[in-house]
Formats: structure tokens, sequence, C-alpha cells
């Protein structure tokens, strides 16, 4: 550009425009592109995460109704579907947690690049 004292009202018109205008427009575009994509990044974990849980879960129970099938006694089904039924409710409450651990840090990371502030 040319010198302030020759610039024109148009320059200064436009400089001002791009300074206070477009690259902050220029940069919240960036900020939102970015957080979209660690939003789109963290679905995916979550989801595997959840593949994960509904796999270890149906493997448990499978292993139940193993045990319960092989049972020699009403007192030993009831035993297995007892400690069936504990156990899952120990797994549900870690999957719950870990799920919801993820949750949180995942919406930290996605308005991070909103903020500004990193971590």
């Amino acid at each position: 550009m040319a010198d302030s004292k020759t610039e024109s009202p148009a320059d200064k018109a436009q400089s001002t425009i791009d300074e206070h205008l477009v690259q902050p427009m220029k940069k919240a575009g960036a900020a939102i592109k970015e957080s979209g994509e660690k939003a789109a990044e963290n679905s995916a974990a979550v989801g595997k995460k959840m593949l994960d849980h509904a796999e270890a879960n149906t493997r448990e129970a499978f292993a139940a109704m193993r045990a319960a099938a092989e049972a020699k006694s009403i007192q030993d089904v009831l035993k297995v579907q007892g400690d069936f039924i504990r156990e899952q409710g120990g797994r549900s409450m870690t999957q719950a947690r870990e799920i919801g651990e993820l949750i949180a840090s995942f919406g930290k990371a996605v308005m991070a690049p909103l903020t500004g502030k990193k971590d």
C-alpha cells in the first residue's frame, strides 16, 4: 500500500474493511471448520467405544448363558444369573463413565478453536 499520507479514502476504507471485517471472518471460518472436523473425529471415537462396549457385553452375556446351560441345579442357574447381573451392573457404570468422560473431553476439544483456548 501507499504511504498513509497519500492513501486514498477508498484505499483506507478497503483497508479498514479488510482489517475489521474480512480477516476476523476468515479466522472465524477457520475456527468453525476446525471445530467441525474435531466433532466428526470425536463422534467416530464415541461410536467405536460404544461398539467395543456392546461387544464386551454380548460376550459376557453368552458366557453367562453357557454357564446357565451347564448348571447342574436351579441354585447354580440362580447363582449364574445373580453374578451376571451384578457384574453387568458394574460394567454398565464403568462404560457410562467412560462415555461421559469422552464426551466431556471432546466437548472441550470442539470448543477450543471457537474460544481461542488450547486445552
